[in-house]
């Protein structure tokens, strides 16, 4: 479908988390702009996009992807992450600073947004590094990051590791207005693990990673975020005893927010006991019990985003082992259906939650214009059929790399077109 100056999206369900909208409605675009119903439409010319049977959603924001470029381009460059965000219905991300060099300089972060105007389609915003060369001992230029346009700063594939950096970090990101988030794990109790501690590390004879080696960073996060005012925002929780210390910390009022990954609320340890590297990851699967409270946490309001965690890797890089593999996995293109058949489907969030999770409350936390069907908002829409089930086939996938813990699973949720400022890019 080509460009359009005027388009309708009608017959959908549309869902807007911002204006509590859940109904059968149509959808008007003039230009790239969201725009009330026309008064008079009979001398307009509209052209028409059917969306009978489908969810009618503000584009998904992704606050956490792993782009790799620059550096690391054999496994996702800039161009291929684009169109895997919008075969999955992602209209805006947010790119971690892990790259070769990392986005630890302004240039960097000018680099990558070059490369992703140039590309014209889905929105991508640069996350600047906390700490020169992402090592943990000297604050990055903070300041000139952010005008450069970073809209947030961390270390993430590694944490914050001293507390002295943080409250720096924080100290500085209060005064421009923007989150720090921290990939929290203290490496002294982590070491050298490879799944969460327990009954699968124990039977599979591999190191573990234990629930305190995260729950720790997140206690002295919130400390450090509790004393400096500043805004502080966990990545990728995955324990119980992580979901319960945000969940206080948001009853205090203070300035923490939280997000979890697809994987995390889909799979436990167990999914590893067939050594399959594909579902080796940083934060590890856990159990049962801290799927059930990710869940909970959601339901409940403690965290308020769900991100992909989009973490590509080449094939032999997963071809090692549990104890050599790279740790992560991909997710842009399978995120919103898993969130529909793991969530939606079972009743644990109702649609709305769900897309709030995914578009608004990400957009809120980064500052962002996005996440919105607001008539006089950018017209970034997915249309996706939540009823059609789908076989998820990594040779498939717009992403380079293919290592996915969800191959050969069905779900539910078919994206059907992404928009972005009003223009397809993306349809099946």
């Amino acid at each position: 479908m080509e460009n359009r100056q005027r388009l309708c999206i009608r017959g959908g369900r549309v869902i807007d988390p911002t204006t509590g909208t859940d109904d059968r409605r149509t959808l008007w675009i003039e230009s790239e702009t969201i725009i009330p119903q026309p008064q008079e439409i009979s001398g307009d010319r509209f052209d028409v996009l059917d969306a009978t049977g489908c969810w009618v959603l503000p584009g998904i924001v992704d606050m956490h992807v792993h782009l790799r470029e620059p550096g690391n381009e054999e496994a996702e460059t800039i161009e291929s992450g684009v169109h895997a965000a919008a075969a999955g219905g992602v209209t805006t991300l947010a790119c971690m600073p892990n790259t070769t060099p990392p986005l630890d300089e302004p240039e960097q972060i000018k680099f990558v947004l070059h490369k992703a105007r140039r590309l014209d389609s889905v929105s991508v915003h640069p996350i600047g590094a906390v700490s020169k060369g992402r090592a943990g001992e000297i604050l990055a230029p903070v300041a000139d990051l952010h005008r450069a346009g970073a809209v947030a700063i961390s270390d993430d594939g590694s944490p914050i590791r001293s507390a002295a950096l943080l409250r720096q970090a924080l100290d500085i990101c209060k005064e421009l207005d923007i989150p720090v988030i921290d990939h929290c794990e203290d490496m002294s109790l982590s070491v050298n693990g490879v799944v969460r501690e327990g009954p699968v590390s124990r039977r599979l004879g591999v190191p573990g990673i234990p629930a305190m080696a995260e729950e720790v960073m997140v206690a002295r996060d919130i400390v450090v975020a509790r004393h400096t005012g500043g805004r502080l925002h966990l990545a990728h929780l995955s324990t119980v005893g992580s979901v319960q210390l945000l969940r206080q910390a948001r009853e205090e009022g203070l300035s923490v927010t939280g997000e979890v990954t697809p994987h995390h609320l889909a799979l436990t340890h167990e999914s590893l006991l067939g050594e399959d590297t594909n579902f080796k990851m940083n934060p590890p699967l856990g159990t049962q019990e801290d799927r059930a409270e990710l869940i909970r946490g959601l339901a409940d309001g403690t965290m308020s985003v769900i991100a992909s965690d989009h973490a590509p890797h080449r094939a032999q890089d997963k071809r090692h082992g549990l104890n050599a593999a790279a740790f992560g996995v991909i997710g842009l293109e399978t995120m919103l259906a898993v969130v529909i058949t793991e969530l939606v489907k079972p009743g644990h969030l109702s649609p709305l939650q769900a897309v709030a999770c995914l578009t608004s409350n990400p957009a809120e936390i980064l500052g962002l214009d996005a996440g919105t069907l607001r008539p006089g908002a950018r017209a970034d829409i997915v249309v996706v059929d939540p009823k059609t089930c789908w076989t998820v086939d990594p040779q498939d996938f717009f992403s380079k790399s293919k290592n996915t813990c969800f191959a050969g699973r069905e779900l539910f949720g078919k994206v059907k077109y992404t928009l972005v400022g009003g223009r397809v890019v993306f349809q099946t």
